[in-house]
């Protein structure tokens, strides 16, 4: 692969951006009388917890200072997750920038939350980001739906496939 397993993680950080801000305006799509429902409550701390999470492993390999709040909130403000977004996935973007392979294997110690000590290498840590955050997507579709929204299409293939003309016969 030209420019290294690097490359597709930086790849992956771009669709889950776009991705990320197609959940953020389906928010936008649910009728402000639906609001303040459970359902849509529970999708914006699920989004919260996805942030939060983020900034939980950018603290963890020590690529930001400041220490990440609760992982799970029932009084997230949808404003304010996507400003911690915002400001997290600037963080990962001038993170993997500077990444290369070597860093990608390279492995680290952190404290889990539940105070126990772990090794893994980088590598680990995004693929456990991008399956945490696609399964938490589809919680918030489910969510965003039962709240009379319009859930967000975030699948990759739809991000990455090209459009090639059709030219004669079927399929």
């Amino acid at each position: 692969m030209a420019g290294g397993l690097i490359e597709r993680y930086r790849r992956w950080f771009d669709y889950e951006r776009d991705a990320h801000n197609k959940v953020f305006a389906s928010f936008e799509t649910v009728p402000a009388d639906m609001r303040a429902t459970a359902e849509y409550r529970k999708a914006v701390a699920i989004f919260h917890h996805i942030v939060a999470a983020r900034h939980v492993w950018l603290y963890r390999l020590g690529i930001v200072s400041a220490p990440p709040g609760a992982l799970f909130v029932d009084d997230a403000e949808l404003a304010r997750v996507v400003s911690h977004w915002q400001e997290i996935q600037a963080s990962w973007t001038d993170y993997l920038a500077k990444l290369d392979d070597a860093g990608l294997a390279r492995e680290f110690e952190y404290q889990s939350l539940d105070a126990g000590r772990f090794r893994n290498r980088v590598e680990d840590i995004l693929d456990q980001l991008f399956g945490h955050s696609s399964y938490h997507r589809g919680q918030i579709a489910t969510l965003i739906r039962a709240s009379g929204g319009q859930p967000a299409v975030t699948d990759l293939i739809y991000w990455c496939r090209e459009s090639i003309p059709v030219t004669g016969g079927s399929l």
